[in-house]
This record gives structure tokens, sequence and C-alpha cells, in this order.
């Protein structure tokens, strides 16, 4: 088991920030919340985020929702439970309207209308974390260093290449400390280098630790301004203005059962693209983002599907996948899967061939259907000799989003013609 015991330290509550609309992966969100995306076959997004913070050893946290939250309310519902005898829980909390008539106006707004969750609960310190990214990280490292360091807020980030740095808030540190931001620049054209490799940059991974008096100060004043109300772009900058904001550089996290190819793993799956990229990381021989490390496990509902079923080997009818992830309940019957992910209760029938695509739960693929670069969404039919995402213009023609890439997204129970 990797969580660290809680019983030495400081109270920590762990915030989940988990509102988010994601109108960059649609149509995936069409129907469901950002991280309750289905990711990796098994899990949902927001399963990243709590396995990294209940091995980290923090068992109180709470999931802030809004967007279309039911299926993420039920999941987390249904899989985190914790023991309350020992008086730890993950619990959703929606938006309530508890301070006035708006709902979460930002993600800085949706902390400062859950003050009440950080009063009845009274933690020393407050992980922030979101709720839509890929990585594994032990937040009690972060957490050492930001007592150590004796800042009010501190922001982990990920080194990246300067010529990316007009990709994410970026974070300048101090010359005489490194470990404290100088400034916080938002998509920078003109950035400057770190002191001990000039051409990368600091970019903030949206998890953030605070001493909770100066969180729930921050987020007050803040409520108060005419500003975007967003973790980010207003309380950061807030505490860099006032000499208060370290910066944890994820590259020091050392994550039990980490291997040289996947340490220091971090995407934003807030594109078709990275989402579809991210899947592409887990099926490689030697995956870019392992999910069998057994040290630091990625936790989630498993639900009661037989082992998956591969059919017919005879002849051109052979039922096989390669660099491939298959979940329980898929069968292949007589059918070639190749470099692809395919989610539970998948059923491909015989001599379909599928390349470097996602399928989500519940999806059927008919006989001789060709499927490639594409993302299917849950229960879609696809019927016999159909092709999807060999023809684009044909595919735009269907009602299939297709991006500019070339990856085709068929959309949740989205009818389907040849």
């Amino acid at each position: 088991m990797a969580r660290r015991s809680p019983a030495a330290g400081p109270k920590v509550l762990a915030i989940v920030l988990a509102g988010g609309e994601g109108k960059r992966l649609m149509p995936l969100t069409a129907d469901r919340a950002k991280p309750a995306v289905p990711f990796a076959g098994i899990y949902r997004l927001i399963d990243l985020a709590l396995s990294n913070v209940v091995n980290s050893g923090y068992l109180k946290v709470v999931v802030l929702t809004q967007y279309k939250s039911h299926s993420l309310d039920a999941h987390v519902t249904k899989t985190w439970r914790m023991s309350t005898l020992l008086g730890n829980y993950v619990t959703t909390v929606p938006a309530q309207q508890r301070v006035d008539k708006n709902w979460y106006l930002g993600s800085a707004d949706a902390i400062y209308q859950s003050l009440n969750l950080i009063h009845d609960e009274r933690p020393d310190i407050v992980v922030v974390v979101g709720a839509d990214h890929v990585y594994r990280m032990d937040f009690s490292a972060m957490v050492d260093q930001h007592i150590e360091s004796g800042a009010a807020c501190t922001v982990a980030a990920i080194r990246q290449p300067i010529s990316l740095a007009n990709q994410f808030g970026v974070i300048e540190v101090d010359d005489a400390d490194p470990s404290k931001i100088a400034a916080f620049l938002e998509k920078p054209s003109d950035p400057k280098g770190l002191p001990d490799n000039p051409d990368e940059v600091l970019a903030s991974m949206g998890n953030y630790v605070f001493t909770a008096s100066a969180l729930e100060e921050a987020v007050t004043s803040d409520r108060e301004t005419d500003s975007s109300h967003d973790m980010g772009g207003d309380i950061v900058p807030y505490f860099v203005a006032r000499r208060e904001a370290g910066v944890y550089d994820f590259k020091d996290n050392d994550v039990p059962g980490a291997t040289d190819r996947d340490r220091g793993y971090w995407r934003d799956v807030g594109t078709i693209e990275s989402y579809y990229d991210a899947h592409m990381d887990l099926i490689s021989i030697h995956p870019v983002f392992n999910l069998y490390n057994y040290e630091w496990p990625i936790y989630t509902q498993h639900s009661p599907y037989p082992p998956a079923k591969f059919v017919h080997g005879s002849g051109d009818r052979i039922g096989e996948a390669l660099n491939s992830a298959v979940s329980p309940g898929v069968v292949v019957s007589g059918a070639h899967i190749y470099a692809s992910v395919l989610s539970p209760l998948v059923h491909v029938h015989s001599y379909a061939s599928i390349q470097g695509s996602v399928l989500l739960d519940g999806v059927e693929v008919g006989r001789h259907a060709q499927i490639r670069r594409a993302i299917i969404d849950k229960n879609v039919v696809i019927p016999e000799g159909c092709q999807i995402g060999i023809d684009h213009e044909h595919d735009r023609a269907r009602g299939f989003h297709v991006t500019e890439t070339g990856i085709v997204v068929v959309g949740k129970g989205q009818t389907v013609t040849r």
C-alpha cells in the first residue's frame, strides 16, 4: 500500500476542483463533466487526482462539482468510500449558492463559497488540485517543502521547453532564491529561462498547497474585487505580489515505483488531441505513463464483468489485439485490434479492423467495419462494413467531430450510418 500515515505532521484537507465544463473536449463533455470523462478503459479522469491525494496520505477530501455533475457524483459516491470510523472521507460538494444567488464564478470563488468546509475541518494546510490531469504525484513532499519554506502558497510546476511557454501559465523564479516566485505570467511570448537551464521554463500544473488561514484571506479578498476569480490567474498573483509564493519543481517528486521512462509524466487532457495522445502513451511496450505501477496504484470501481475474450483463430478470421489495452467484458470475435484502448463491454465482430483508436464502454463494432484514429463514446453501434477515420469528409457529413489533426470523435449514443 503506497499511502503514507497521516498520524504525524500537520492536519491537511484536500480540495479537488472538479467543476470544469471542458468545452475543448466536446463532444465527450456534452453529457458529462470533464473530470467524469472515461480514461484508460476502466477509469474516470478524476480517479487519477484522487488516487494521488490518498496515496499521499490525505484521507479527508472534498470534491467541488458544478457542470453536468450527475455521473461524476455517482462515480465518486459509489467508488471512493473511506473509513468513517477513522473520520476519513471523499465527498462531492455541488455549488449551493451559500453566499448569494451565483453559481461558482471561477475556481477561487468555488473555494470561497465552500469556506464552511474549511471551517468545519479546521486544517493547518489545504492541498488544492485539479481533476483532469494525467500524472502521478506524492503531494506530501510538496507539503513538506511548503512548511519548511514558510510560504503561504506553493505552486507545483513542471519544466517545459521555453518554446512552449506561450501555452502555459509560466513561473519566473527569484534569482536569489529559486524556490520563490518572482512573477507569474499567463502564456508569455518572451519569458526568461530558468537559472539552471535557460532553455526551460516552469509551467504551473494547477496544483497548490496553502496555509489554510492565508487561503481563506486570499479568496475572501478576491471575492470583493472585479477579477476572474481564478486560482492561477488571481490567487497566485495575489501571493506573488506579497512575496509569499513558493514553487515546487515537479522533477524533485519521487513517486514509489516510478521508472525512468514515466517519472515526471504530466499531461493536461484539455483537448481531444491531448486526450487521444494520453491514451497512446499508455500502450507502448514501455509505457510513457505506466498503469502497472502497483506501488502507487490508481484506484477505481471494478464492475463484475468477466475477463476479456478473444475467439476464432483460423484463416483471416483471427481475434487478436496487439499493442493495445483491453478491459474486462470485451469480446474480440475474429477481429484485428492494433494500438487501441478498448473499454469494458466493447464487442468487435469478425473481420473488423481497429487501429489507433479509443472505444468507450459498450461500443459494438459490426463485421468488416474499419476504424482509424477515432474516439468512439459510450454505447455507439458501428454497423457492418462502416468506415470511420478513413474519409474525413464523409465523417463530417455524418455529423462526426473531426479535429485539425484528423482525430474523429463519435458522440455518446450517436447514430452511425455507413
